[in-house]
């Protein structure tokens, strides 16, 4: 049985801020899942090994690719982002969390490095929110080899509350079993609960055969591949939900930038577990 206590602890932090302002409490929320590859344009397998070369150099095209991503997460409340750069050589020192809150008008955003290779590459998730979040946990997920995290966000300075919990799971399934049993002793048994990320294999493989299993979580979109980008045959990203959130819309959109997908599900919760800023 996995206890925190074999892994680092997760630091509790408070969100950096934009100055502009949140809006008012809602019950509805639009969910983005976004695996970005670095900024990286890909569109067949050839640019696995032709632009392997831009993981750890910059490329001006990074940049367009930046922009163009803001114009899509700029239409939704929560976005939940992964293999993004927290500001190094191969970024051109930009980072891509930060620039996405800033363009697309984020109030609230936070990066968890994962694999710091100092200045060569800042292997990050990230969060972006239109809503303040109560508490921010950081944590590293168990695994055998370093670089994968969760980003646990709590809405609601009282109990019921909603937890966001974003992931970047590992690719092996005993690795992922065990994140995901860690992940389960974090999120606790109170409120709501979104997980959301890349999750690197089915979701009955989260919903039914993990540690999430007793959450009753969802996955109301189904069977919506989002990789490879240019020829979707696999269901990687997924956005789940538990028993008591409604939801309204789920789809993958047709923006291949990346070599995955995003994934979108607007949701209606049970109450305005969310507070404004």
């Amino acid at each position: 049985m996995l206890t925190r206590r074999r892994h680092p602890p997760a630091r509790l932090i408070r969100p950096r801020r934009s100055p502009l302002p949140s809006p008012e409490p809602n019950n509805r929320l639009r969910l983005l899942s976004f695996n970005i590859q670095g900024g990286i344009n890909s569109s067949g397998f050839h640019h696995y090994l032709t632009r392997s070369w831009q993981h750890l150099l910059p490329h001006p095209r990074k940049q367009d690719s930046l922009s163009r991503i803001a114009r899509v997460v700029r239409d939704f409340d929560m976005v939940a982002l992964q293999e993004v750069d927290g500001g190094s050589f191969r970024s051109s020192y930009v980072n891509q969390v930060r620039y996405l809150a800033e363009a697309a008008q984020f109030p609230y955003w936070y990066q968890q490095l994962n694999r710091n290779l100092g200045r060569v590459a800042q292997h990050s998730n990230g969060l972006l929110s239109r809503f303040h979040p109560e508490i921010i946990e950081d944590h590293r997920l168990p695994g055998l080899l370093p670089g994968r995290g969760a980003i646990i966000v709590r809405f609601g300075a009282k109990k019921p509350q909603l937890t966001l919990a974003m992931l970047h799971l590992s690719l092996g399934s005993r690795s992922r079993l065990r994140q995901l049993q860690y992940v389960r002793e974090v999120i606790g048994d109170e409120g709501e609960v979104v997980v959301m990320g890349d999750l690197n294999v089915h979701h009955e493989r989260i919903t039914r055969l993990s540690a999430l299993e007793d959450i009753d979580l969802r996955s109301p979109e189904g069977h919506f591949p989002t990789f490879p980008s240019w020829q979707p045959a696999q269901s990687l990203d997924h956005i789940l939900v538990s028993s008591g959130i409604k939801v309204h819309q789920a789809r993958v959109l047709d923006f291949a930038i990346s070599d995955h997908l995003p994934i979108a599900v607007e949701v209606e919760l049970p109450a305005p577990l969310i507070n404004p800023s």
